[in-house]
């Protein structure tokens, strides 16, 4: 049963380091986010703390006496948890979990906690896993006892759990290191086949020569509710973070006719855990492949800019940061004057609204258009023997006109740069 449930819910205390070049600024609207993160994960913020340092205390990341001011909040407020915005190392969690005597957590293992809680494809639940474990192992090193107590108490109800030891991972942790790492490269191998499937069913999707289009974002900004908008795929739509972890590919007709292949996929947001990125990497593929991003950006959230650049980091992390983007801002219906004011500033962006239609029309003309630009209108002379060649060039591309000649078929059309590859003998110069 997920923490989200229990009729108890979890006692959390923030706490935030402001570290150059990061303002303090920036740090609270990070912790803001951390406590929505908190809220999803199933846990009451009931205090936050914050601290200007020029760099991380090695032993403590705040240092001994900031230490001991959150040790007296702690019991103030009676918390169960103690969680950083920044990421602490192993020895640091160790350490501050003796002064304080209670848990303490970073940001990471908060997300993975979300992650593991919202798997439920066979994928989604290894990818999970495999990051839970990579992110845990490190951790096991002289205090595998501990881990493996708090685990234990875990599995056996969700009374007793909490933030950041749950999921698919847990039991592992009550097993020695030789049995993790064998897990590990266990669940590698998994992800790696499933990979290789995936890469296949790219290939067969590029022979139809449908283009792609990737639907990415900062997570709750609205993709899935876009693609239900855009296909009717049906998939499941919550106001939480990270409610989509599995991707989702449908056709989708455009108003020039043409057919494209759209896909949904994991939402970003900032600090996302790097454990994450590498094991959801085979699912992000798809952004790396696709012809087209559509980049969904939360019109109403309170730094648009700042959540576009966050997704922007990811995807130059995955190798995405070559392929064209369009930006959507999305839920004009609830920020009309803001959703507009961003399109006006980003240049051909558009602004609208998944729940209610508005704007969708000029998303898909946009696209269209978008797609189209980057494709190349050619001639080509096709000889009449060769209707092979004039019926893939119907599959392949965009056939804007045809007409009978002395020697062939004329005919005029965009097409890809790989497809005019297969037609280069054809093409009139």
């Amino acid at each position: 049963m997920a923490l989200i449930e229990r009729a108890i819910r979890e006692k959390i205390v923030l706490v935030g380091v402001s570290i150059p070049p990061e303002t303090m600024e920036e740090t609270e609207a990070s912790v803001d986010e951390l406590a929505l993160l908190v809220d999803t994960a199933g846990a009451d913020e009931v205090a936050r703390v914050f601290q200007r340092r020029q760099a991380p205390d090695p032993p403590t990341y705040v240092g001994k006496g900031k230490a001991e001011e959150l040790r007296e909040i702690a019991v103030t407020t009676d918390c169960d948890t103690v969680v950083f915005d920044n990421e602490l190392t192993p020895a640091q969690q160790f350490n501050l979990e003796k002064l304080l005597g209670r848990t303490a957590i970073d940001r990471t293992a908060v997300i993975l906690d979300i992650f593991a809680q919202n798997a439920h494809s066979q994928e989604g639940k290894a990818q999970v896993e495999l990051a839970q474990l990579r992110y845990r192992l490190p951790r096991l090193r002289g205090r595998g006892r501990a881990l493996s107590q708090q685990a234990g108490g875990m599995s056996a109800g969700a009374g007793g759990a909490r933030i950041g030891t749950r999921g698919p991972g847990e039991t592992q942790l009550e097993t020695d290191r030789r049995r993790i790492v064998r897990r590990l490269h266990k669940l590698e191998a998994e992800l790696r086949q499933i990979a290789k499937h995936r890469q296949t069913q790219r290939k067969a999707q590029r022979r139809g020569q449908l283009p792609r289009l990737a639907i990415v974002g900062y997570t709750n900004a609205g993709k899935s509710t876009l693609l239900n908008r855009l296909t009717d795929a049906e998939v499941l739509v919550e106001d939480r973070l990270f409610a989509t972890l599995d991707a989702t590919t449908r056709r989708l007709s455009l108003p020039g006719g043409e057919a494209v292949l759209v896909t949904d996929t994991v939402g970003f947001i900032r600090k996302l855990p790097h454990q994450l990125v590498e094991a959801f990497r085979s699912t992000l593929d798809v952004a790396v492949d696709a012809d087209l991003l559509v980049h969904v950006v939360d019109a109403s959230a309170p730094d648009p800019a700042g959540n576009i650049r966050a997704v922007r980091e990811v995807l130059a992390e995955i190798g995405a940061d070559g392929v064209p983007e369009l930006l959507a801002f999305n839920k004009c219906d609830l920020a009309p004057g803001s959703a507009k004011r961003l399109a006006d500033v980003w240049e051909g962006s558009v602004a609208l609204s998944a729940v209610t239609g508005e704007g969708i029309d000029d998303l898909l003309r946009t696209i269209g258009g978008r797609l189209r630009a980057l494709m190349t209108v050619v001639e080509m002379v096709i000889p009449f023997d060769r209707g092979d060649v004039l019926a893939a060039a119907h599959r392949a591309g965009e056939v804007l006109r045809e007409s009978a000649g002395e020697t062939g078929m004329h005919v005029r059309g965009r097409f890809d740069d790989a497809t005019l590859n297969r037609f280069r003998e054809f093409v009139v110069p």
